[in-house]
């Protein structure tokens, strides 16, 4: 039994947590391969790297070994040690958002997806005019094959993977399924079948553990494919999203904690775990290995209502506090300058898409109209990262802060709009960031009301905060009242970045993606002539709106309170 204490910043005492032990001889999904790093000698590449990027779902800051979890991940505490640890790395609070921002290098403000995700009903996905990241691999040369969830729309088949710069899909294409039955309902009565090949629904895959599924398919594409063609594998697990489904023998190691969803949580993070390890092992098997970059990166901070903790960072997934949008994140590489140490860099989700190109050989620059940068020194080398600052994001449907303010915000900023921005040390957050609770690890059946209560710091009169995150990450010492010079600066970057904003994208819900009109499973459903019409509708709606623009906000708000209301507590 060990125990973890938290020192000098919380009321809050953290539980004990039991640690169980990991029988690495146990058969796995891949045939053994090579163990060690060690014994495979670096070697400058012979050609443009493979690059491997794994994206894990909801799971939270506190959820991996080497923070010092309660949750074993043997397999990433031995390739984080052995690589770079990203403990500077930002992501965004939701599904959707991480993605998009993967995927181009740009800002939520620049592909119009300001607002919560794309849901299933929604004729919306990543914008087409984009040019997605596998897309500028391709014309490097590279193959370009994703395994996993999507959640950047498919209203339209052009929306799909495969017509996105994937050479090869399997995966989901909504924002979450049962793990066995691959089902999702989008309320009640709605409900289909997400499991896709390619453009094709693949009914028979169903039955299978989808962590399991999607570690073995990597390992059938490293099997049919050469090292010596460049390969990018995208691998956006569903695991540890909810539901809270775990085979039943990595649930058993975790049958003392008392907490049910905590134990499932687990359970399903160590599976997660071994997949990554399956995978590592096929690289080495097949020859990849020693001229790869390996990337992990969670993609939102956890749910806590769902078994995730962020401890001790503050906040949760939804919401713009640490808690939600500092990311689990660490490089792997033989072809790292600098291995085996923590790098404090600054990196965000977007700085991937420069990166990676750069990697492969392609050009990606200003010109692109990206807003991530080229961190490959920063992480390689260790030198200085080229960014200095994040735009967390500007969501202008999102609700508006009551007591915030064109005033408020010195008539830069209007601070009931939901913002949040880091500049240098700084971060500034307006209007209503989310719910801003410190939650320790949920272990016990029970959790204590009082303690929960202790740490409780919510304030209905306030819609400016801000925070000095290298002197205080868990964001516990606001100081917007003592240095209004920094709030006033900060509230002018916001300005200048919400001038290069694009008009958000949230269409209402069509009937017609229903899954009993397409067999059953969510897929496409639109036309090109039935986008044309939307388009045209959206055009005469938005002439309405002008006309009507008071009575029109009213109904918006009230349509995004409930719906937002609702994704915060996930119960979406």
């Amino acid at each position: 039994m060990a125990m973890h204490a938290l020192t000098g910043f919380s009321l809050v005492s953290l539980l004990s947590f039991g640690y169980l032990s990991w029988d690495w001889a146990k058969p796995s999904l891949v045939a053994d391969g090579p163990s060690d790093a060690s014994e495979q000698p670096s070697a400058a590449p012979p050609q443009p790297p493979h690059i491997i990027f794994i994206l894990t779902d909801d799971q939270g800051y506190h959820d991996v070994g080497y923070h010092g979890s309660d949750i074993e991940t043997p397999t990433l505490d031995r390739l984080a040690a052995e690589g770079v640890k990203l403990e500077n790395y930002y992501i965004q609070p939701i599904c959707t958002p991480s993605r998009s921002q993967l995927l181009t290098g740009r800002y939520q403000i620049h592909t119009g997806l300001q607002h919560s995700i794309i849901r299933p009903r929604q004729p919306n996905c990543l914008p087409l005019d984009q040019v997605t990241l596998p897309q500028k691999l391709q014309e490097a040369g590279y193959s370009t094959h994703m395994v996993g969830k999507w959640h950047l729309g498919f209203y339209r088949k052009e929306c799909l993977p495969t017509r996105r710069g994937f050479d090869t899909f399997l995966g989901s294409l909504t924002g979450n399924v049962d793990y066995y039955t691959y089902d999702n309902c989008d309320g009640p009565g709605v409900c289909g079948f997400d499991l896709h090949e390619g453009e094709s629904v693949a009914w028979g895959l169903s039955g299978q553990y989808s962590t399991m599924l999607y570690a073995q398919r990597v390992s059938h594409i490293l099997a049919s494919h050469s090292p010596r063609q460049p390969l990018f594998l995208y691998v956006a697990f569903q695991a540890v999203h909810t539901p809270l489904q775990s085979p039943r023998e990595y649930l058993y190691r975790y049958r003392t904690m008392g907490n049910v969803a905590r134990r499932k949580y687990a359970a399903m993070v160590t599976c997660m775990d071994e997949a990554v390890r399956n995978i590592t092992w096929a690289l080495k098997r097949y020859g990849f290995y020693n001229n790869s970059v390996i990337i992990f990166s969670s993609d939102n901070g956890g749910q806590t209502f769902s078994g995730g903790s962020n401890w001790p960072l503050r906040g949760r997934k939804g919401t713009y506090w640490e808690g939600g949008v500092r990311g689990l994140g660490f490089v792997h590489s033989p072809l790292l300058k600098r291995k085996r140490r923590t790098s404090r860099a600054l990196v965000h989700i977007t700085d991937w898409y420069p990166t990676l190109v750069g990697l492969a050989g392609g050009t990606a620059s200003a010109a692109d109209g990206l807003d991530g940068y080229d961190v490959w020194p920063a992480i390689s080398e260790g030198r200085a990262s080229p960014r200095t600052e994040i735009l967390h994001n500007i969501d202008p449907l999102y609700n508006h802060a009551r007591h915030g303010s064109l005033e408020g915000g010195f008539g830069i900023w209007n601070t009931a709009v939901q913002a949040a921005i880091r500049v240098g040390e700084w971060k500034l957050l307006t209007g209503d960031p989310g719910y801003g609770d410190w939650i320790p690890p949920q272990t016990l059946a029970a959790f204590p009301g009082s303690w929960w209560n202790l740490e409780r710091m919510a304030s209905a009169r306030q819609a400016v905060w801000l925070f000095n995150i290298s002197a205080d990450p868990y964001e516990r010492e606001d100081l917007a009242g003592q240095r209004p010079d920094v709030v006033r600066a900060l509230l002018a970057r916001l300005a200048d970045y919400n001038r290069t904003a694009i008009p958000v994208r949230y269409p209402a819900e069509n009937p017609r993606a229903h899954p009993d009109f397409n067999g059953g499973a969510w897929g496409p459903w639109a036309s090109d002539e039935e986008e044309e019409e939307e388009e045209e509708a959206r055009a005469r709606s938005f002439s309405r709106g002008r006309r009507k623009k008071k009575c029109k906000i009213c109904k918006l708000r009230s349509f995004f309170r409930k719906l937002n209301t609702r994704l915060m507590s996930h119960r979406i």
